[in-house]
């Protein structure tokens, strides 16, 4: 009995991946309408599938990055439009409430950020919605902003700043659902398990090729979703998690976002 794929389980899949419809509903078919499934093969088809939160009500903005005082300040601004996220007043009272919040810290500039927001929400004529402000402190801080759309900060204990601002930028662009494969949840591995054996079982190979072939697949998959195990995108050659110990470095912890 085939499963009916609905407009809502399409949009609701469209909205927390931002890829195509025909993309979303392939995936759904596939995965017999499981939300979890689909999301793992839309994954498994693209790397770099940018997932947004589902709980957002304007889904564009900029995202600002600040540093100051050892600590580095990573604060989202929403509106409903990219017309309106490109406007000069916008960035610049995104960027007003970045350095408020980092000099008078997130509490005091979230009290004040009505009154500061509502007058460019007058001038504009579009919703604007405070987001996501996150500080991270340590030893050794590093950033990566790509287009005011997507941003990681990275905090190591040794290292450098520029190894840190590597590292952020490659998590930008691999989005790695793990750090390392201790966090890898049995829950994780079978769901994934399935995936792959409905692709697997396909196959004409005999039981013992496609059993080789089922864990290679699974194996592959959690490698490139696993930071620690992820290539280095400056350096095919090396992992993070080799970078990281070449470098005398440990990663204590990173913050992204992204918006779109």
């Amino acid at each position: 009995m085939s499963i009916q794929i609905t407009a809502q389980l399409v949009k609701e899949l469209r909205d927390s991946t931002g890829v195509s419809v025909m993309q979303c509903k392939n995936a759904l078919e596939e995965a017999e309408g499981d939300m979890e499934k689909a999301l793992i093969i839309l994954k498994k088809k693209s790397s770099s599938i940018a997932m947004k939160k589902a709980d957002r009500t304007a889904h564009d903005g900029v995202i600002v990055v600040v540093e100051g005082m050892g600590k580095t300040l990573l604060l989202t601004l929403h509106s409903e439009t990219d017309f309106v996220a490109r406007n000069a007043d916008f960035i610049t009272l995104a960027n007003e409430l970045a350095n408020m919040a980092l000099n008078e810290g997130v509490d005091a500039m979230t009290a004040k950020s009505l009154d500061i927001i509502n007058p460019i929400v007058q001038k504009v004529g579009e919703k604007i919605e405070l987001g996501k402000v996150e500080v991270i402190e340590g030893e050794i801080l590093g950033s990566y902003v790509h287009g005011s759309k997507s941003a990681v900060i990275v905090s190591l204990k040794g290292g450098s700043k520029e190894l840190a601002k590597d590292v952020a930028m490659h998590i930008a662009a691999m989005k790695p659902a793990f750090i390392k494969s201790e966090d890898i949840t049995e829950d994780d591995k079978a769901k994934v398990i399935e995936v792959f054996e409905k692709e697997v079982a396909e196959s004409d190979k005999p039981e013992e090729i496609k059993k080789k072939m089922l864990e290679g697949k699974i194996s592959t998959y959690f490698k490139e979703q696993t930071l620690m195990d992820q290539m280095f995108i400056k350096n095919g050659d090396i992992t993070i998690g080799n970078l990281l110990k070449e470098k005398g470095a440990n990663l204590i912890s990173f913050t992204q976002e992204s918006i779109g």
